[in-house]
């Protein structure tokens, strides 16, 4: 969950302006990629019960409104339900939430919960992590619970970047965010990224330009601040952006381009695999 604060000075559009902005001004940048996403992996398919998790973040309210847009134009039965939690917002940033989804006329279902309390007590210098992790599996719960059988959530184009730095900087292995996932607890459930070729920075002119003073991510615990880590990566990119103006895009198309045959070993269901072993099998189906 981040926590970056977008000042929004233009007054809020009209819900059907929002809308339209979708589908005709930011259609390139938004609902195609969106589009793009889904049809390439796989992420919407017929008779699914999707929860789209909504934070009050500007992530999370662009893909309710472009789950919208995808049912008036779907061409398979499915369904989607909009599900928030609350981990124990401050009256003002729950009221924010609240009067957003009302005008971007998003049928929310809030849930209570008290993880900022818990998170509070037992990782209050470092509470992102586990926060992150209390609150995915509270959302699990609850997905079940309305009988669906994907939980989408908000992660675009730049948290996979980040992602992909932040595991070989400090974790030692190439490793990114995938667009699905099965959920480790949770039996026939799955996690959804339908964003995962949205870029941060068409979100934030989309917000801005309907006007919607999305929420930071609301916690108590660690206020106004971010991640440092990955904060350190979103800065390393832009850096890096002034002698490769594409560098974001060629580190998220390395995931897609994985050479097996110049790695030094991977892993596999935590099964590890020797360069000796890659090199010796590759012998063997030259031979």
């Amino acid at each position: 969950m981040h926590c970056n604060y977008i000042e929004v000075t233009t007054p809020k559009l009209d819900l059907k302006d929002i809308e339209r902005s979708i589908t005709k001004t930011y259609k390139s940048v938004l609902f195609t990629p969106f589009l793009k996403a889904i049809t390439e992996y796989n992420l919407v398919e017929p008779n699914d019960k999707i929860a789209v998790a909504i934070s009050g973040g500007k992530d999370s309210l662009l893909l309710a409104k472009l789950f919208q847009e995808l049912k008036r134009h779907n061409k398979f039965p499915f369904e989607v339900v909009f599900l928030s939690m609350d981990p124990g917002f401050i009256e003002l940033n729950r009221n924010q939430l609240l009067s957003n989804c009302e005008h971007l006329n998003i049928p929310l279902s809030v849930e209570e919960s008290h993880i900022f309390d818990v998170v509070g007590k037992i990782a209050k210098e470092n509470p992102c992590y586990l926060c992150a992790k209390m609150r995915r599996g509270f959302l699990y719960q609850k997905a079940k619970e309305l009988g669906c059988n994907k939980l989408a959530l908000g992660h675009h184009m730049d948290d996979v970047i980040e992602t992909t730095l932040l595991n070989v900087f400090y974790a030692g292995q190439f490793g990114t965010m995938v667009p699905k996932i099965k959920a480790e607890n949770f039996d026939d459930i799955e996690l959804i990224r339908p964003l995962f070729y949205v870029e941060e920075k068409d979100i934030i002119r989309w917000v801005k330009y309907s006007g919607i003073q999305a929420m930071n991510c609301g916690c108590t615990v660690a206020a106004l601040k971010t991640s440092s880590k990955r904060r350190e990566m979103k800065e390393l990119v832009e850096k890096m952006k002034a002698f490769n103006p594409d560098v974001a895009k060629s580190i998220f198309k390395s995931a897609e381009n994985v050479n097996l045959e110049a790695i030094l070993g991977y892993k596999n269901k935590n099964k590890k695999t020797h360069f000796n072993e890659i090199y010796d099998k590759k012998g063997k189906l030259d031979e």
